[in-house]
């Protein structure tokens, strides 16, 4: 059975990325890429599997 997973996206903070991060990766979450966002600042997009 392949992996069904859900996904987040969360603007991050400059001056509190590292702990934001680690708060999402403590909950389960997977960074899976950073981006600018539309309005200048970071977007991170996470992932982690759905509970079944």
């Amino acid at each position: 059975m392949a992996t069904r997973w859900e996904y987040a996206t969360i603007p991050l903070i400059v001056h509190a990325t590292k702990a934001i991060l680690d708060q999402w990766g403590s909950d389960g979450w997977e960074l899976v890429q950073v981006i600018s966002g539309p309005d200048g600042g970071l977007v991170a997009y996470l992932k982690r599997p759905v509970e079944q």
